[in-house]
């Protein structure tokens, strides 16, 4: 089976928006064994688009598109599709009435140009959209039956996952159900997981069950998909492979599916109801707004705390200046003093010295990270090499891991594949 993407949008072609949309949908086909044969990018023209239509319809089984369905006069898509499908636009009441209820219950009005969003080819097929606005749907065009999705990433991925997907299974003539399990873990090299999991596939009858992975530091997702009757017979199947690999991954399991790191923390934090600070330097503070960033956080979160040296954090937290201090005993101090300060029972100090030197090959530097707590201050010393990202990311996540390993009472202080000995010194 040919399946083709076409992404739309003057601000994708021109490169002004990075396209995570096609990854995202080429990656979930992958897994439901749908691999894409071909990618096109087009801007908002209407001939272009005609054209992509046409050429993608006679040599393909099944098109994706994704984007033109806003409310806009560059939204195209409706209008484009229906002139390559050689039919006409009407007005689909069901969908117009979506929408009116969608702005009545945010108590807004919905404004005219809104309606365009409910103006489908004759004969389109709906695909719905329970988050916005925009309503996907599919037609043929030549051979290719074509799927239109939103631009919003939210909203794609719901559609892509819920209709589209499934649809194109049943078209292909594979089992319609698809089960994707999928591991977030820190701390563990690819090449190690997967030889920690030889042979837990066969765990599954006849072969049923396909392992994968995607590194994208400091995170490795390892990816369990099979495809099978119905959903119920793929759970069965997946049971003894998803224990196990649990249970040879271990403590260096974060999280799974859909969850994160900071959405396990949260909800760790909120259920015990601690309440944290944090201190960081050098992270940009992306350690806070990882937590921040989630619904509620106000609740845990209290205070947090970024300055780019040692001086810095000292007279945000009322600490007096010293001469040249150990990072560790700095990291404890500093958590004491947080957790004081903000009247918290829990806070999170990272700190990092990186080494000097710009033309360093093996550039890196020494992390210190401190957990205060009612019952004294957990450390945890180490050393990560590989450029200032590659720094600030690592550290980010491994004071973020300690915090969970704490939690869930973990070890802190296991070791893992991307560090050197703290006590290594800089040559």
């Amino acid at each position: 089976m040919r399946i083709e993407i076409i992404c739309t949008g003057d601000e994708v072609l021109s490169g002004a928006t990075v396209n995570t949309n096609f990854s995202f949908i080429s990656r979930r086909l992958f897994d439901a064994g749908l691999p894409v044969h071909a990618e096109t990018t087009v801007g908002d023209d209407r001939d272009s688009l005609l054209e992509a239509f046409r050429v993608a319809g006679e040599r393909a089984d099944a098109v994706i598109v994704n984007g033109g369905l806003g409310p806009t006069v560059d939204d195209l898509s409706q209008e484009v599709a229906a002139q390559a499908g050689g039919v006409g636009l009407e007005l689909n009441e069901a969908w117009l009435e979506r929408m009116t209820n969608h702005f009545r219950l945010r108590s807004r009005a919905m404004p005219p140009n809104n309606r365009k969003q409910a103006v489908l080819p004759v004969g389109a097929e709906v695909l719905d959209n329970p988050v916005g606005t925009a309503c996907g749907f599919a037609l043929t065009i030549g051979r290719a039956r074509f799927f239109f999705t939103p631009g919003v990433p939210r909203e794609m991925r719901r559609m892509i996952d819920e209709q589209v997907i499934p649809r194109v299974l049943a078209r292909s003539g594979q089992p319609g159900a698809v089960l994707l399990k999928r591991f977030h873990s820190f701390g563990l090299g690819e090449s190690r997981v997967d030889a920690l999991l030889a042979g837990v596939e066969s765990l599954a009858p006849e072969g049923t069950v396909k392992l994968g992975f995607r590194a994208h530091y400091p995170q490795l997702e390892t990816k369990l998909a099979l495809r099978g009757p119905d959903r119920a017979t793929l759970q069965a199947r997946l049971a003894p492979v998803e224990a196990e690999v649990r249970r040879r991954l271990g403590n260096f399991i974060l999280a799974e599916d859909e969850e994160t790191l900071e959405s396990i923390l949260l909800e760790h934090l909120r259920a015990e109801r601690h309440t944290l600070s944090i201190v960081e330097n050098y992270t940009c503070g992306r350690i806070a707004a990882r937590i921040a960033a989630l619904e509620d956080s106000a609740s845990v979160l209290r205070r947090s705390i970024v300055a780019p040296d040692e001086q810095g954090l000292r007279d945000a937290l009322g600490l007096a200046a010293s001469g040249p201090s150990n990072p560790d005993s700095l990291a404890c101090n500093l958590a004491q003093a947080a957790a004081r300060n903000a009247g918290t029972d829990l806070a999170l100090i990272v700190l990092v010295e990186p080494d000097t030197g710009a033309d360093r090959t093996d550039f890196g530097g020494q992390i210190a990270i401190a957990i205060a707590t009612p019952a004294g201050v957990i450390e945890r010393a180490s050393r990560l090499v590989g450029g200032r990202e590659w720094l600030r990311l690592g550290a980010a996540e491994m004071g973020l891991d300690c915090l969970r390993r704490h939690l869930l009472g973990l070890p802190v202080d296991e070791r893992i594949d991307f560090e050197k000995l703290a006590s290594v010194a800089s040559p």
